[in-house]
């Protein structure tokens, strides 16, 4: 019996430290350092509201694009919704906005609420189209050009400093 009992604890021990070690290892597949200057691809994200696809042909006509991840439960989204809504005012940005793991009636409830800065708007239900972007959490903000070229990638939410970073960027055409 105590045989087993060592053995069991040695396993155990065993699989801990494998997890450990897993875990300080980077996960290049989630990994986003690497996405500024490279080129977004595989975009085919349902229309919130009708039965439309927004592709990357949708992407290419204009400038700049920002597309900005979020969901009616994330309070950090709410916390940069005021930032969003002042971008809207530019006429140099189009703004894309990707419902994330949500519930069509609270995303429409907080668009009603707070106000709609997006030209268009897509749902992800799963999560899994923003995987294509690089997207592991939320709220997270991409700025592309019409060559599909990633500028910036923002994680967490727009801040004064990245407003005005932005607005900086699409100015100096």
């Amino acid at each position: 019996m105590q045989r087993i009992i060592k053995f069991t604890f040695i396993l155990i021990l065993i699989f801990t430290i494998g997890i450990f070690y897993l875990s300080l290892k980077k996960d290049n597949n989630y990994s986003t350092v690497n996405l500024v200057g490279k080129k977004i691809h595989n975009v085919k994200l349902e229309s919130f509201e009708e039965d439309k696809l927004f592709t990357l042909e949708d992407l290419k006509k204009n400038n700049f694009t920002l597309i900005n991840f979020w969901a009616s439960w994330c309070a950090p989204c709410r916390a940069e919704h005021p930032i969003l809504m002042n971008l809207n005012k530019t006429q140099k940005l189009k703004m894309v906005g990707v419902n994330f793991k949500d519930k069509k009636k609270n995303a429409e409830s907080f668009l009603n609420d707070l106000g709609n800065p997006y030209d268009f708007i897509a749902r992800d239900e799963l999560g899994k189209q923003s995987i294509n972007f690089g997207i592991y959490g939320i709220p997270e903000t991409i700025l592309i050009n019409k060559e599909l070229l990633i500028i910036k990638k923002y994680v967490g939410p727009l801040n004064k400093q990245d407003y005005y970073k932005i607005l900086e960027i699409v100015s100096n055409l």
